[in-house]
């Protein structure tokens, strides 16, 4: 074998395991270090800590503006955390990049069906990811503590960026359902974010103690 080849090899060899370390090492730090403030599910309500707000992370809508299924396990467990009296709020963070894609009102108004007070819900229009979600929950609607509702896979990295945040967070587990594997590589971007604290888009305050219609896009 040429000796090129073999370092070749050698090199390929080498940064498989320098990524598979780097992925393993992030899982292990978000996982273990958040490990006490992942709630199991709907089952456990009384471990949940009273909090200001249920934060519902957005997912896929159809075009036809109805909820996927994980965005509505999560919106339902909002819900749910709202009526036991858990949460006073309840903030919906989506994806309305363009005006043909709209996870927020969509969940707004899923979230109005189910009986919640207007006033009670708040929806924020720029959360493009479980980052932006939580630093503007903080900046934007002055969340101190919340109750991140997400499926099992994304607890962890959820309730991880919203204490990086500066929120005292809990998550409730909604389901199993999600990707492991795409879980698993989005924490070292997770650990990243967390551990920089990246800025991200701004805008005018609307405190999460007064009228969530304050924050709609009418």
């Amino acid at each position: 074998m040429k000796r090129w080849v073999r370092r070749l090899r050698i090199a390929a060899v080498a940064g498989i395991l320098l990524v598979a370390g780097l992925v393993g090492t992030a899982n292990a730090v978000v996982v273990l270090r958040t490990g006490d403030h992942v709630v199991g599910d709907l089952a456990d309500l009384d471990d949940v800590k009273p909090a200001q707000v249920a934060i519902v992370p957005g997912s896929r809508v159809r075009p036809d503006g109805t909820l996927g299924d994980v965005v509505r396990e999560r919106v339902e467990g909002a819900v749910t955390l709202y009526d036991a009296g858990v949460v006073d709020k309840i903030l919906l963070s989506g994806d309305n990049g363009t005006e043909f894609y709209d996870e927020p009102d969509a969940m707004r108004e899923a979230t109005l069906a189910a009986g919640v007070a207007p006033e009670d819900v708040f929806v924020d229009y720029a959360g493009f990811s479980t980052w932006h979600t939580m630093r503007r929950a903080h900046d934007v609607f002055e969340v101190r503590s919340a109750v991140v509702v997400t499926q099992g896979w994304y607890a962890a990295r959820s309730v991880d960026l919203a204490r990086a945040a500066g929120i005292d967070a809990q998550a409730l587990v909604a389901s199993d359902r999600g990707s492991g594997v795409r879980e698993v590589v989005a924490r070292v971007r997770g650990l990243g974010e967390a551990t920089l604290k990246p800025r991200v888009t701004g805008g005018e305050t609307i405190p999460i103690t007064g009228d969530g219609r304050a924050s709609w896009d009418e």
